[in-house]
């Protein structure tokens, strides 16, 4: 199944801030409760997370749930245009 374009992009923003603190998948699994390979489906946009899992992903990161999603209407507005 092809993914959402939303499923895609909030992929792409969890990748995005994954990198950015240098933090591998492993280490994002680890620190979140989550299974490595469910944080690689996540970034691929080849599952959707819930509002639970994007809470465990943000606070691991240290960002709020607003400006998670903030970025990822950011993009969805860009790539409508």
């Amino acid at each position: 199944m092809k993914p959402s374009n939303l499923d895609r992009i909030l992929g792409l923003e969890i990748q995005r801030r994954r990198t950015e603190k240098g933090w591998s998948q492993e280490y994002l699994a680890e620190v979140t409760g989550l299974h490595r390979t469910y944080i690689s489906q996540l970034e691929r946009g080849l599952k959707s997370p819930s509002v639970r899992v994007i809470n465990h992903i943000t606070n691991a990161l240290g960002l709020t749930m607003s400006d998670f999603f903030r970025a990822v209407e950011e993009v969805l507005d860009a790539e409508r245009k």
